[in-house]
């Protein structure tokens, strides 16, 4: 079986709280993509007999951006079907990206 790849284009923002803006920069995945993550991460739990989710509902995903691949884990954001997607400092200096940047990139999920 192979992994779903899905081609998203979302903006780049930046995480706030009460306390002042943060250091960690995310993109979105929501909508019918978010629902296939959803379902592929309860699939997954059944197929390796896991009755409770990652850490907080983790996801391991493979990502690319531009030239740059790696592999992290996307998280439940608050909206039932949204998954947020960590870009690291070293992402964002390689792919030249800046707060607000409509960005394109890949998701596999793994």
């Amino acid at each position: 079986m192979s992994n779903p790849t899905f081609t998203i284009t979302t903006n780049l923002w930046l995480w706030t709280t009460e306390k002042g803006p943060a250091k960690w920069h995310f993109l979105s995945i929501k909508g019918e993509t978010g629902e296939e993550v959803k379902a592929h991460a309860a699939m997954a739990r059944l197929e390796m007999g896991m009755a409770k989710k990652r850490g907080w509902g983790a996801v391991k995903v493979q990502v690319t951006i531009g030239d740059t691949v790696w592999k992290t884990s996307i998280f439940p954001g608050t909206d039932d079907d949204t998954y947020l997607l960590p870009v690291k400092a070293a992402v964002r200096k390689a792919e030249g990206l800046v707060l607000d940047d409509e960005v394109t990139f890949v998701l596999e999920l793994i």
